[in-house]
């Protein structure tokens, strides 16, 4: 890691990766050292702003544009919208004005343009509606963004769309000067207004021509003006009227194409008048919602989905802090699959909106080319108790260890281990079970089915399973687990009968769980008839035992629903009547 990506702002966000560049500023993906949670930290000179260095802006124009900016980001952090990026955070670190943001997985509006070309008439129909939402929210404050471009939209991988970068938004109020110097405007020259380009007055609407460029580009598969530099570009927007969809795309809806000349029009006032009247004349061309079961996300995110799946619920790995699950797509010694039939290419084995998961993981910093000093440096986060960087590294650097020493070289294995033990300490169940059944299957593989490590690595795997409620897997993998530990005492292998004694009390746990309070009582009744005589009535687990016994009991007799086996919590005891 570079020392620059070393730099900790405000005293919390440490700078991991820069993953965009402006004119005025740069983006960074980053980590929040006190909450452990990636973010994106945008960071702005103040000297950009005004005009670059010896603009002979005086001292008090900085304090004003400072002022200004933090008063734009306590707006732009008020805003409370699925379509709007959250903001966390703002100040100034060594003369750099500072943004901190939600890290969002997904696709960029323009790569997704690039990839597809012209977009399916639905698909552009499904952005420009998502837009209209937000900039409903926007212009409401009201707020004009100024740059609504397609490097400024995200696209998720349930397909919702995302307004990025509000940070420089200007606020429609009279009694404030702009956040930047007179006549410097602020845009794309591609997307930005007439009035705009001109540096004149700016409301909502200038917006909505930005979004009829994008219809625009969408549709056609590139911007309606076009020039071989960005002064001709803004001549073009100023001067000429922009070519009929329809003589370019015949299929294009009559009213779709009429839409997008309003939204074009050189003056403001014969645009439409808001964002919620550009949604309404956008309603009868939106998909409907449909029925039935919900397809698997495809190779690129669908903006379809939210009209036609309505609060569709998300698949694991779109979650935040999911893991990458990079393991689960490597390859399964033989006679793995028998004994971990979970092992397979599933959700696990793929990253977000089918970007491979190593990329996915957590959008974060790219593996170093020095693996062993990258190795180092996960151990040194580890030890930093940094787990967000732990899984985002780790997730990157298996493939490489993968690729350059093979599947069973020690390091890939300590990597791997690393990576699912914090997954596991992190809650991350899901991504750390194929991780931990890996590694199970190559222990196996290599000291036999008996073989400390793989019987620990199962125990963890099945903890995952319990945790994330397949318990009738959970309870046989436990059961296995109790025969092979039983084995190794039986003959002289093992000495301690502990490994056996927490196998019988999770396996009574996850029968009372499943609803069979007689056989899990006799199951951990025999358990304490066995464990007391060893560690004597007053040791803490013989303790627990008894009071998970005396749970039962009261169950058996009153009908209470069961414990809960993976929190190990039983329902109170009620009254009658409920209270």
């Amino acid at each position: 890691m570079s020392a620059a990506a070393e730099r900790v702002i405000g005293g919390r966000y440490r700078l991991a990766e820069k993953i965009g560049h402006g004119g005025m500023g740069q983006v960074w993906a980053g980590y929040d050292e006190r909450l452990d949670r990636r973010v994106a930290v945008k960071l702005l000179r103040t000297e950009s702003l005004l005009g670059g260095p010896g603009s002979g802006e005086p001292a008090d124009r900085e304090d004003e544009l400072r002022r200004r900016f933090l008063r734009e980001c306590r707006i732009t952090a008020g805003l409370d919208h699925p379509g709007l990026v959250t903001v966390f955070d703002a100040g100034e670190d060594a003369g750099e004005l500072y943004l901190v943001m939600q890290r969002l997985p997904g696709v960029g509006l323009g790569d997704l343009i690039a990839e597809e070309g012209p977009f399916p008439i639905p698909w552009a129909v499904s952005v420009a509606a998502q837009i209209c939402a937000a900039l409903s929210v926007v212009h409401a404050v009201p707020v004009v963004h100024r740059d609504l471009k397609p490097s400024n939209l995200m696209v998720r991988p349930d397909g919702r769309v995302v307004l990025l970068d509000l940070g420089i938004a200007t606020a429609l109020d009279g009694r404030h000067t702009r956040l930047t110097m007179t006549g410097v405007p602020i845009g794309s020259p591609s997307y930005m207004a007439p009035e705009q380009a001109l540096s004149g007055v700016v409301d909502a609407r200038t917006d909505l021509y930005a979004l009829g460029c994008l219809l625009h580009e969408m549709l056609a598969g590139e911007e309606p003006f076009r020039a071989p530099t960005a002064l001709g570009v803004l001549r073009r927007q100023v001067d000429e009227a922009p070519e009929p969809l329809r003589r370019r795309r015949p299929e294009v809806p009559a009213e779709l194409e009429v839409l997008v000349l309003d939204l074009l029009a050189k003056p403001p006032a014969d645009r439409p008048a808001d964002a919620q009247t550009v949604y309404q004349r956008l309603g009868p061309l939106l998909p409907a919602a449909l029925a039935g079961p919900c397809p698997p996300y495809g190779p690129q995110p669908d903006p379809t989905t939210p009209f036609h799946y309505p609060h569709r619920p998300l698949p694991w790995s779109t979650v935040a802090g999911a893991g990458g699950g990079t393991g689960a797509a490597a390859a399964v010694p033989a006679g793995a699959a028998m004994i971990f039939p979970a092992v397979q290419a599933g959700p696990a084995a793929s990253g977000v909106a089918g970007v491979p998961a190593v990329a996915a993981a957590a959008d974060g910093p790219a593996a170093p080319a020095d693996l062993a000093a990258a190795c180092a440096q996960v151990s040194d986060l580890l030890a930093e108790h940094r787990y967000a960087e732990v899984i985002d590294l780790a997730a990157r650097l298996l493939p490489v260890a993968r690729a350059t020493h093979g599947d069973g070289a020690p390091l890939v294995g300590t990597l791997r281990t690393i990576y699912a033990r914090t997954l596991l300490q992190e809650g991350q169940y899901r991504a750390a079970l194929p991780e931990y059944q890996l590694l199970a299957a190559a222990a196996t593989a290599a000291g036999g089915p008996l073989d400390p490590q793989a019987l620990d690595h199962r125990r963890k795997a099945a903890a995952c399973l319990e945790q994330l409620c397949r318990a009738p897997e959970a309870l046989a993998e436990y059961r296995a687990l109790l025969g092979d530990h039983t084995t190794r005492l039986t003959s002289g292998q093992d000495t301690d009968p502990a490994r056996c004694f927490d196998l019988r009390e999770r396996i009574g746990l996850l029968l009372a769980g499943a609803g069979d309070a007689e056989g899990a009582w006799e199951w951990l009744l025999a358990l304490l008839f066995d464990r007391e005589p060893l560690q004597g009535p007053h040791h803490p687990e013989v303790q627990r035992l008894r009071n998970h016994l005396d749970r039962l009991q009261h169950h058996r007799r009153t009908g209470l629903q069961p414990l809960d086996p993976r929190t190990g919590s039983w329902p109170r005891p009620q009254p009658p009547g409920g209270r």
